[in-house]
């Protein structure tokens, strides 16, 4: 399950390390771990990170099929989470060590940088794959977050980007060793945690306010 803990100024958010779907329990794990960090009062900033080849492969399918009747309020709780990361009052890094999909991606890209392990580990929205269209939120996250080429690649072919390509094309801010993925979104964030408070709020908040109004509904 998640865990928090805390490097100096900077809150560090370990998803688990497992496949980190997104199960109601683990949801609720991770709104209680960033109740913590939103409670403060003191400068500081996020960083995301996972344990193991996972990074988070999103929507837990297998749970949603044994509760169909949940779907759509699965739906919005997640798309309430990719909100509120996009708008959180402090600078948030996700440190991407292994594989991040689908809805995971779309969580690190509701970050506000992200650091990708340069040499193995895929980005990837595999959705045109798997049958299951974006939703309006989804798109305007995705497309919001990445250029136009880059979004329209990734959401029509489904294509698995490496650290490297996935630097190279903005998907990610950097790609580095497996070893400095952490430390470097830690060094990324540091520099960051005097402006924490409701000013970054606002400015995050209205920069993606269409985004966050389309992520309010599943139509």
């Amino acid at each position: 399950m998640p865990t928090l803990d805390r490097h100096d100024a900077v809150f560090v958010l370990d998803l688990g390390d497992g496949e980190n779907r997104f199960h109601p329990d683990w949801l609720s794990e991770i709104e209680s771990l960033l109740d913590q960090v939103e409670k403060s009062d003191e400068p500081r900033a996020l960083v995301t990170k996972a344990t193991g080849k996972i990074w988070s492969n999103g929507l837990d399918l297998a749970w949603l099929m044994e509760h169909p009747e949940q779907y759509t309020a699965y739906g919005v709780r997640v798309q309430a989470l990719l909100a509120r990361v996009l708008s959180l009052p402090f600078v948030t890094v996700a440190a991407l060590q292994g594989h991040t999909f689908a809805a995971g991606a779309m969580l690190s890209l509701a970050h506000d940088l992200r650091v990708m392990r340069a040499d193995r580990g895929f980005w990837c929205l595999p959705e045109a794959d798997i049958n299951i269209p974006f939703t309006p939120g989804m798109s305007a996250l995705i497309q919001a977050r990445l250029t136009p080429q880059t979004a329209h690649e990734a959401m029509v072919t489904a294509r698995r980007f490496g650290g490297e390509e996935a630097a190279t094309r903005q998907i990610v801010d950097v790609a580095v060793p497996e070893a400095d993925v952490v430390s470097t979104a830690i060094a990324l964030a540091t520099p960051h945690t005097a402006k924490a408070g409701p000013t970054l709020e606002t400015i995050k908040s209205r920069l993606y306010a269409p985004v966050i109004k389309a992520l309010a509904t599943l139509d």
